[in-house]
This record gives C-alpha cells, structure tokens and sequence, in this order.
C-alpha cells in the first residue's frame, strides 16, 4: 500500500512541496489527491531528508493544499507500449489524442530509458534514404546516427520533417521501419499539418504520433521526447524494427526546462538555461543508436528554431557538441524561392563516409560529393566578387563556376517538398551539372568514374 501525506505545504508555478516523507525516490511518480475527488499527477524532482519537491504535470490553479493528500507511487513515469501504436495520434504525455482506445499494453517501460553499455554499441553504416538531394548526396544520413536541422523562425523546417518522415528508407532492408515523431510545444495548426500531411501520403500507417501543444504544460513538454523515445526503443530493439525518431522543437523543450529551474530558483547559466542543459540533451541524444546483436536501431533527428538566428546561441551549440553533424538551413536561399532552402555548405554529416560507396549507395557517390562541394564553394567565391567587382574581373573558368552555383542551387538543392528522389537520381544530377565545368576541373573524380558515368564528352 503506498502512504498518503496531508503535510503539501507550498506550491509554487509547477512545483509543490511534500514535508515529513520516507522512502520517496528522485522522478517517482506522485498522485494529488484532491478532497473533491479529482486526481492530478506529478513527479519528485528532489529530496532533501524527510522534504519532497514535486513537479505537478497539471496547473496548479484550484489545488487546495490543506484538504489535498500526497500519495507516492513508487515507480518513476511509465509508458504503455505495443506495437499497436504504430498510426496512432498521442498526446505529449502518451494518451491517445485520435480518440481512439487506449493501448493495450505489452509492456511498461521506464521513459527515462535504460542506459546502454557503451561497448555494446554497433558503429553506425547504413545509408538510410530521406529522398532530398542536399541529405543524400552532400550530407548523408547514416542508421543510427544523431543529425539535428538547425531552422530559423518562418523557415519550413515543418515541411523538410514532414517530407523526410514520409519518404525515409533503409533500402534492401528485410526489418521493418518506422517513424516516431514527437511533436514538442508546436501550436494547434501545426500539429494539425503532420497529422494531415501522414494521413494524406499513407505514412500515418508507420508513424507514432506525439503531439505536445503550446498551451499545454511546460512540465508535459519535458517528459514528450522521453516517451516517444521510449516508444522508438520498444519498436526498434523489443521488435526489431528500424525507427526514425524526428522531435520538433528542441528549442520549446529548452525553454520548458528553464522555466522549471527558475521555478526551482537555480542558479542559471549561459542565457538563463540551467547549467545542466548540455547533460539533460545528451539523455535524449544519446537514446540513438544500434546495439551489437540486435536487428533495430534508432536514428534521431531533432529540428531546432536557433533563436535570434545564432548558432553559437546555447541550444544549437550544446546540440552541435552532442550529435553528428548537422543540417543547416538558410534564411538566404528561403528568399530566392528555394525548398528546402537547405545550405549546404556550412552543413555536415561526420558518418556521411561510413554510409556511402559501393554496396551502400554507388562507387562514385563519394568523389562527386567532394567535387560538388569543392565547385559550389568555389562558385558562391565568383558570385560574391563578381558583386563587388562587376563580372568583367571573373575569368571565363570562374564565370563557369558562378553558372554552376546558380544551377546547383536551382537544381539540386531546390526540389519542393512533394519530390521523392532515389539515390541514382540525386548522383546522375550531380554528374549532369558537372558537365558545366570542363573536364580538366574534375580534379576530386577518378578518371576511370569520369568515363564511365558521364553520359557526353565535354
């Protein structure tokens, strides 16, 4: 039998103070008993010998604390998981939001997760196929690997998610995928976007949903990724499927975390975040991976908004620590009418050489990928001296390399949302805008590649 308190004797924003406990654990789950019957939930955030601070999920507006009783549960916040799930709408703390049944679970799992042994970590290889030129080629997504979107505000980072949700695959693979998507303090009509946009396409049927809204708690926005992490865990290493775990956004679950620590009245850090932000992003991070003998793995991307468009602001940059790269949007591109305005050059994926080559994509994919980036780089140098200098002080070659950046980017780079392309399709395109340049320039490309996969002499 658990115990009931009736010594609640403060609560404050989204915390309340428990005095007189025994035996009570960090993140143990805590029902509110209120004396007209209603039941609101919490968690112990920390113990201090016989006091307990616990963090309500719910407002605390109306809550009685002298007719109200504490009762601790014993166990930290569950979530009910089955593969039933999959085409199924939540909410942020894993209720079912489709109006639907609730779950009939298979299992209760901990959403703090289990940790994994390090050393049984399997290196991630795998090309995992998003269907946009600018991932694919320049910056591959590799089956296990943590690469977060870095997004400016009013740039469509919403689509690029949606888009990538729907047409992800692992290619040649016999397990099955799955995509679970967590959608982090978003408003109303942007959840209503996903749910819509997988509905329309189909790929509802392989998606697990999360949906956290701007105006629910900010305690609820804390816990959504550890559940849909908890989820992609059950399905990738309980049923061996590969998942997709995409979160958006990473900067409302930040804000979330600093206003409970102001409500805590910690010390703050760098921008008023807690100084523990870097460690709090690497427990959800760090949930990504393969392990040795297990057919699933779980690949994450997160979507961050950077505020004030600064990526040494401390969200993007802790994030950029922690993970494997990262896409990078541009506001610039956004304005030339390019979608996904994806700038790929200050982009990078670090497992990108893990995932391509013979076997994974094509043998060529490797030295075209450096070339293009070497003749876009270059090209963008052109355009930007010939602004300052006018076109007459660019030579015929640099003018070549300006027409290529301007091809790129139209070509290559923007594609819509709607266009699915198969890795062959993004790797011809790349062999076809090289022909602007002559064949003396294709320095980065063996000449046996050269022969054999462009289509015309120059």
């Amino acid at each position: 039998m658990n115990k009931e308190y009736k010594t609640i004797r403060e609560v404050v924003g989204p915390l309340m103070l428990v005095e007189g406990v025994e035996g009570v654990t960090y993140n143990e789950l805590v029902e509110i008993l209120c004396q007209n019957g209603e039941t609101r939930r919490g968690k112990v955030l920390e113990v201090n010998r016989d006091r307990a601070v616990v963090q309500l999920f719910e407002n605390a507006q109306g809550l009685q604390i002298a007719t109200a009783k504490a009762r601790f549960l014993g166990h930290a916040q569950e979530l009910a998981v089955s593969k039933d799930m999959l085409g199924r709408v939540f909410d942020g703390m894993g209720n079912p939001r489709d109006g639907g049944a609730p779950v009939i679970p298979e299992k209760m799992l901990d959403i703090n997760g289990e940790p994994i042994n390090p050393a049984a970590r399997d290196y991630p290889n795998e090309f995992i196929e998003t269907g946009v030129s600018a991932i694919d080629g320049l910056n591959t997504l590799v089956r296990g690997q943590k690469l977060p979107v870095f997004s400016m505000s009013g740039l469509p980072h919403a689509e690029l998610a949606a888009q990538i949700a729907r047409q992800a695959k692992v290619r040649g693979s016999e397990e099955g995928f799955a995509v679970v998507f967590a959608a982090i303090g978003i408003t109303f009509e942007e959840a209503q976007y996903f749910i819509d946009d997988f509905k329309r396409t189909g790929a509802i049927e392989r998606t697990v949903l999360f949906t956290n809204l701007a105006d629910d708690p900010a305690v609820e926005r804390i816990a959504t990724p550890r559940i849909a992490l908890t989820c992609a865990e059950y399905l990738a290493f309980d049923c061996g499927m590969h998942v997709l775990v995409i979160m958006t956004d990473i900067t409302n679950y930040a804000e979330a975390l600093r206003e409970v620590s102001a409500a805590r009245r910690e010390i703050p850090g760098r921008r008023g975040y807690p100084g523990y932000l870097y460690t709090d992003l690497a427990s959800l991070y760090e949930r990504a991976g393969r392990i040795r003998g297990s057919k699933g793995s779980i690949t994450q991307i997160p979507i961050l908004t950077m505020p004030e468009d600064d990526k040494t602001h401390p969200i993007p940059d802790l994030t950029g620590y922690i993970t494997e790269g990262q896409i990078i949007l541009s506001r610039e591109l956004y304005k030339k009418g390019i979608n996904p305005p994806i700038d790929v050059l200050p982009s990078l994926s670090r497992l990108k050489d893990k995932g391509i080559g013979a076997g994974k994509t094509r043998e060529d994919h490797a030295d075209t990928m450096n070339q293009l980036f070497a003749a876009y780089a270059r090209g963008k140098e052109s355009k930007e001296l010939s602004a300052i200098l006018g076109e007459a002080a660019l030579s015929d070659v640099d003018k070549l390399y300006a027409k290529f950046a301007e091809a790129f980017e139209e070509r290559y780079v923007s594609q819509g949302f709607e266009t699915d392309r198969t890795i062959e399709e993004t790797l011809d395109l790349g062999w076809d805008l090289l022909k602007i340049l002559p064949k003396s320039e294709l320095k980065r490309i063996r000449t046996a590649y050269i022969e054999k996969y462009m289509k015309q002499d120059l």
